[in-house]
């Protein structure tokens, strides 16, 4: 007779090998990046001040023109722009393209500067959506809007790369605001080595709960809810260890949609964002990769922390959900759509490491993390697995989270410094040991959520619902 238990012992010890090998290889991942980042931080040279900076870059800082895609961002909009007028750079200008938005944002920018039709000749090297007017305002001559038809965010950013004129671009979301001396200090790499720099990104930072006034953010303080508190140390330990550690060694797969400065002539060169990608920051610096190896060119993609860009969290479940699983959809889209280059020697350490990361990490993590949720305390229960070993397994998961999330604090407190007052240190420090016990497994479940959605082939974007970057008052 068939003996069904030797069956079931023996699938259940192979799911939970492989929940065991995913979790091991996210920790040498995990710990890989921790420990190029801090090695990456010993060796940066102190900190510049801005008016440093502005005496030895600015009569030789190249022109950039700032992008910025909005739709149906009529919170932010106009105090975003506001913000970027008002940046510390010699030369640059600011293109805001309206990609059809239902709301009143191309009706607040018109209003708050006073913005008139005009006619300006543009190169059409990359398609979009038809463009169904320009404008420019007569109260500053750096800022023009662009009015299109909805063709979503790659869309409005190709329609940006053509208008501009000036050899490097920043990407930035609408609802983001720069602080001063950003766009100085990531031109940097562009200055000191023109001939191989083609892409530089920025640190991203949560604005919820700062004070903020004419588009500044005068005083840095913590969100006041749970939520956006937990975003926050996600995003330290995102930029100030992941993509520190990927950039040192030339192998950063993502600059931040939210913040990141490339050369115009390479992603033209590239076809510019896909359209109708899910993750289109993700999919250009992949499509830069290539081309440069491909061209056997030397190039450098670089992350550098000290160029801030303040954005705003969702503060609620749906929308955040919304994201991450958005997030996740991109991600897997691109690894399938540039999978031949996985493992693959023509492309070095950009197929080893940076795409053995994104499939450790993004593709089987979410799955055999779900797995590991669900299963080993069902193992325990049924008494395939011995009560040692599921505390063993639960002690490592959370002992490790938190290890890796209270590092991320260090590396922040020791580059970049923007948390003034010890209590919001003390704050984050909690807050990065109880995001272990919850937070982290609902994201989990989104991603998984994500990966469905991405089999299903579904497309939607969802509505990102915005408060507003004003912050609390005095």
């Amino acid at each position: 007779m068939f003996d069904w238990s030797q069956e079931i012992v023996l699938g259940a010890s192979i799911l939970s090998w492989f929940i065991i090998g995913a979790g091991l290889a996210q920790t040498a991942v995990y710990l890989l990046q921790l420990i190029i980042a801090a090695y990456a931080l010993s060796k940066r040279p102190p900190v510049a001040r801005s008016a440093l900076l502005w005496h030895r870059y600015g009569d030789v800082a190249p022109p950039i023109a700032l992008l910025v895609p909005a739709y149906n961002e009529e919170v932010n909009v106009v105090e975003s722009v506001h913000s970027m007028l008002a940046l510390e750079y010699p030369n640059f200008e600011v293109i805001v393209i309206n990609d059809g938005s239902k709301d009143q944002t191309l009706q607040r920018l018109i209003e708050g500067f006073k913005l008139v039709k005009f006619h300006r000749p543009y190169e059409e090297a990359l398609t979009h959506k038809p463009i169904r007017g320009l404008y420019s305002s007569p109260m500053t001559e750096r800022l023009f809007v662009v009015d299109k038809e909805n063709g979503g965010k790659a869309d409005a950013q190709n329609a940006g790369v053509n208008v501009c004129r000036a050899p490097l671009f920043c990407v930035i979301d609408g609802d983001s605001i720069l602080e001063p001396d950003a766009l100085m200090r990531a031109a940097q790499p562009f200055i000191d080595d023109p001939e191989r720099t083609i892409a530089v990104g920025g640190t991203i930072r949560i604005a919820n709960g700062s004070r903020i006034e004419a588009g500044r953010v005068r005083e840095i303080r913590l969100p006041s809810r749970l939520l956006a508190l937990f975003q926050v140390v996600e995003y330290l330990r995102a930029f100030l260890m992941a993509r520190l550690a990927w950039s040192r060694i030339n192998t950063l797969m993502l600059v931040s949609g939210a913040f990141g400065v490339f050369r115009r002539a390479e992603v033209v060169a590239v076809g510019g964002f896909t359209k109708g990608s899910m993750g289109e920051d993700m999919d250009l610096v992949i499509k830069l990769h290539r081309h440069m190896m491909d061209t056997k060119r030397k190039y450098r993609i670089q992350f550098i922390p000290e160029p801030v860009c303040w954005t705003e969290a969702p503060e609620s479940l749906r929308v955040l959900a919304r994201q991450r699983t958005r997030w996740q959809r991109g991600a897997l889209e691109c690894f399938f759509r540039y999978r031949s280059m996985l493992f693959n020697p023509r492309y070095g350490r950009v197929g080893f490491l940076g795409f053995g990361h994104i499939l450790i990490v993004d593709v089987l993590g979410p799955i055999s993390e779900v797995l590991g949720y669900v299963l080993i305390p069902a193992f325990w229960l049924l008494g395939i697995l011995s009560t040692e070993y599921l505390l063993a397994f639960t002690s490592l998961v959370f002992t490790y989270g938190v290890c890796v999330s209270v590092c991320s604090l260090v590396l922040e407190e020791a580059e970049l410094q923007r948390f003034p007052r010890a209590r919001d240190l003390a704050v984050l420090t909690a807050v990065a040991v109880i995001e272990n016990f919850g937070y982290r497994q609902l994201n989990n479940f989104w991603r998984v959520k994500g990966w469905w959605q991405y089999l299903r082939a579904d497309q939607s974007w969802g509505e990102m619902t915005r408060t507003g970057l004003t912050g609390p008052k005095k």
